[in-house]
């Protein structure tokens, strides 16, 4: 068995890459807010953990005007029903789902992000993007454990706390925000070629 990192952060940086400088293509993109991304899918969550998740969006846009919350809703009608208040609220924008590439980019474009995604807990350090999950347990633990999310559940007060808290601390930010990726570096293609060839 050879470690060699996740193809995951090979195919974010290949993505990056080619990424356009403006942000045209996302009109719901304002220029002079900070831009939370929340992302929510999980069957484990329908019910109650959704509404807290819907208060706590809530309160956190009215608490904090100078910020934009950007949600692409899932499709689940158990989930996208719940989320329906969400539209009142002038500083939140729930748009359609997004491609992979469109959504890489609009994570890079975010300040924090809220979510349950065990992908987007991968994927958010390589941009160096701290992330808040949304769930009690997780199967990313190098993650928790690396200081590049934290694990928050879904009760809502600890939602609101835990988002104004590292929207409003410099150093906790940054510490979250520069921790090294612990799901590799953008060369695991690479080592697995190389591991590959030397068994030939």
């Amino acid at each position: 068995v050879v470690t060699v990192g996740n193809t995951v952060v090979d195919a974010v940086l290949n993505i990056q890459a080619c990424m356009p400088q403006d942000c045209s293509d996302f009109p719901e993109l304002l220029s002079d807010k900070k831009t939370l991304v929340v992302t929510c899918h999980r069957r484990e969550s329908i019910g109650q953990p959704f509404e807290n998740i819907c208060q706590a969006l809530q309160k956190i846009a009215k608490k904090l005007p100078d910020i934009q919350i950007v949600y692409p809703l899932h499709l689940n009608p158990n989930i996208s029903r719940v989320m329906q208040p969400l539209r009142a609220i002038k500083n939140i924008k729930l748009i359609d789902p997004l491609a992979y590439d469109e959504m890489i980019y609009l994570m890079s474009k975010s300040k924090i992000i809220l979510t349950d995604s065990g992908g987007i807990q991968e994927e958010a350090p390589t941009l160096g993007i701290p992330v808040l999950v949304l769930r009690d347990v997780t199967e990313r633990v190098e993650g928790i454990e690396s200081g590049t999310a934290k694990l928050i559940g879904t009760a809502t007060d600890r939602i609101i706390n835990e988002t104004t808290q590292l929207l409003t601390d410099t150093c906790l930010y940054q510490q979250m925000a520069t921790t090294l990726n612990p799901y590799g570096n953008g060369d695991t293609a690479k080592q697995v070629q190389a591991v590959i060839k030397q068994t030939l």
